[in-house]
């Protein structure tokens, strides 16, 4: 047991080791990008374990995405050299859904309840909106679909709403209370649920079922969850409810890196962490392992004028690196004929373009720089996604104009 827990400490800076060693109480780890987050997280949940503080079944450990999800589950079971199939490590939905599938009965659920998704969600209320007469053009079902899912976001039942205007939304003259009344009447018919549910079902059943809510409160010793900038109103209630009995939950995110407000994901529940959890600590990561000190600083210092942080300093043992260039462009046409000038530079250097990379905010904004390299004949290839070109739609309307060409 000992030359394991050497193994896993050895690797771990000093903050890192003090936020995987701090086991009980409510702690809240501000982890700046590259600081090694996730590796804190998985140590953390061995050493929990090493140091018998908990039983696998007594911890539970959330993320966001499958993605990390997967990825947490096979550092942990690196490090402990065992599966942890069974345990209740996962996206806050999937746990969530365990949850509600043991105690479905209780919202009126049968176990073999089924999770719809968008696509069946707006086909739904469309059936809704015709029933109910009302001009699907004129009030779209996804607007309606929009606002429930807001307000699940938020936590609330339709009983819970009282004014429809909550979100400065009047959706067919006042009738979107009434409307997700009857969405969840009809899901519950359907024996369905959409993924907002797994959460709002969850704490609906905490709410009236104290029996039930203690259950798992004595049950999970250890929470840990992962992006806590990004959790909404529902994600904290259900967090805070399970962590009420043994106040040991830690959470890790970063102030900065907060950028899903339009989800609902609400970055005062880290500022305001210290004021709801009165015995919180604070551990900050901040020694980065991914960039180099020119990019930290400038990044550094254009977050200072944010107000809503705690506050932290990245940095780095790394070399400065180079200087970083900011540019002023006119538009993306423009921005995409200077990159091009660039990268052609580059290549009578004799730079390869396999050591270029350009980086979007958004796949559309890629659209200008594939009709700019088509052009010139640049080759080029765009990661995690069709180019603008090859995309059906496109494809589809290429082919229309060019029918409707040669039939001239």
């Amino acid at each position: 047991m000992k030359k394991k827990e050497i193994t896993y400490f050895k690797n771990l800076n000093t903050a890192q080791r003090k936020a995987v060693e701090t086991i009980k109480g409510p702690l809240l780890v501000l982890a700046g990008a590259g600081t090694g987050k996730t590796k804190v997280l998985t140590t953390r949940l061995a050493n929990l374990l090493y140091s018998k503080a908990a039983h696998p079944s007594e911890i539970c450990a959330v993320t966001f995405t499958n993605k990390a999800a997967n990825e947490m589950k096979f550092r942990v079971e690196k490090i402990l050299n065992k599966s942890v199939a069974g345990w209740w490590l996962g996206t806050f939905h999937s746990i969530a859904a365990r949850i509600l599938r043991a105690n479905a009965e209780l919202v009126s659920l049968k176990t073999t309840f089924t999770i719809i998704d968008t696509d069946d969600q707006i086909r739904l209320i469309k059936k809704i909106l015709s029933a109910e007469n009302i001009d699907d053009k004129r009030w779209p079902a996804r607007s309606l679909l929009a606002i429930i899912q807001r307000w699940k976001d938020m936590g609330l039942n339709p009983k819970d709403i009282k004014n429809p205007f909550h979100l400065g939304t009047d959706f067919a003259n006042n009738q979107s209370i009434r409307l997700y009344k009857i969405y969840q009447q009809r899901l519950i018919t359907l024996n369905a649920v959409d993924f907002g549910d797994l959460l709002l079902h969850v704490i609906t059943i905490f709410k009236e079922n104290e029996d039930v809510k203690k259950l798992y409160q004595n049950k999970f010793k250890y929470i840990l969850v992962d992006e806590f900038q990004d959790t909404n109103a529902s994600q904290y209630y259900w967090l805070k409810t399970l962590s009420n009995k043994h106040e040991n939950l830690c959470a890790v995110g970063d102030d900065d890196q907060s950028i899903y407000s339009w989800r609902g994901a609400d970055v005062n529940n880290i500022l305001n962490f210290e004021k709801d959890f009165t015995k919180a600590k604070i551990i900050k990561l901040e020694k980065n392992y991914r960039s180099t000190g020119n990019i930290l600083e400038a990044a550094s210092h254009l977050i200072s004028y944010n107000k809503s942080r705690l506050g932290k300093t990245l940095w780095t043992d790394d070399k400065m690196g180079n200087t970083l260039n900011v540019r002023t462009v006119f538009d993306g046409q423009e921005e995409a004929r200077a990159i091009s000038d660039e990268i052609e530079s580059y290549q009578r250097k004799n730079i390869s373009l396999n050591n270029i990379a350009i980086l979007v905010r958004a796949s559309f904004q890629t659209r200008n720089f594939e009709e700019r390299f088509l052009k010139i004949g640049l080759p080029y290839q765009v990661i995690g996604g069709l180019r603008f070109y090859e995309r059906s739609e496109i494809r589809d309307a290429i082919a229309y104009l060019r029918l409707l060409h040669s039939a001239d």
